[in-house]
């Protein structure tokens, strides 16, 4: 899969992309991000991008000649792959939007700066927009990069476990389950007996109960908009039982 990112500041990206599971990614040829610099497509002297806004206010505004060109460069005047604005004004990012968007051969993602982007970008240019929650950044830099990290984990080959995205929280509508390693004892402090039991099945459905559980504490929005089974019913109220006796 390729990213195409439009970035005043891309040397933001290539620490992060090229470490750990992305830089793997990268290497092996399971993902591709390619990052240009708006300002090289502004055609003054001094490369200017941005302007103040019509009808006064604070702030400046990107200005839509630069984003346009850079753009219509790389992917051509009709672009034949989705052109994402990362804004706060966008739908929400979520693990559903990030397995949608993973089923793309090819993304565009355009990061604003300042007061954001001249309208006429996202009536013209963009076609999805993307917001990574209620809050404001500097940059849409980290929403790219989130988008990239979480979209490039559901792509076959990033994670070394194949249905290593399958369970991550959200991927089923649940959070996950608690997580133990060793030691089997740490400052009094010990592992549930029945992850250490070798048996499978119990340990499956341990998980399940508890991420029943946990969705329910932690985000019990989640949980509502389930119909729970009969068996998760019975695992859920097994796992309640068993915080109630803690």
């Amino acid at each position: 899969m390729q990213f195409d990112v439009f970035s005043l500041f891309p040397e933001l990206f290539e620490t992060y992309l090229g470490t750990s599971i992305l830089g793997r990614a990268r290497q092996a040829g399971w993902l591709q991000v390619a990052l240009h610099n708006i300002r090289d497509y502004a055609t003054d002297k001094h490369q200017v991008t941005d302007d103040e806004p019509y009808g006064g206010g604070g702030g400046m505004v990107m200005k839509p000649e630069p984003l346009f060109a850079a753009v219509e460069a790389v992917l051509g005047r009709a672009p034949a792959v989705p052109v994402i604005l990362l804004t706060p004004q966008g739908r929400p990012f979520s693990q559903t939007v990030a397995q949608e968007l993973s089923r793309q051969p090819r993304l565009a993602l355009l990061c604003g700066r300042y007061e954001g982007v001249d309208e006429r970008v996202r009536q013209h240019l963009a076609s999805d927009e993307i917001s990574l929650g209620d809050f404001v950044l500097t940059g849409g830099e980290l929403p790219a990069l989130a988008l990239i990290d979480a979209v490039a984990r559901c792509l076959p080959g990033v994670l070394g476990d194949p249905q290593g995205a399958a369970s991550d929280s959200h991927a089923t509508g649940l959070l996950e389950h608690p997580h133990y390693t060793r030691p089997p004892e740490f400052r009094g402090w010990g592992v549930p007996p029945v992850l250490l039991s070798g048996d499978h099945a119990r340990i499956q459905r341990w998980r399940r109960g508890q991420a029943l559980l946990r969705t329910a504490q932690r985000r019990p929005d989640l949980l509502a908009r389930m119909t729970l089974s009969a068996e998760d019913q019975k695992l859920f109220k097994i796992a309640k039982e068993e915080e109630e006796t803690k």
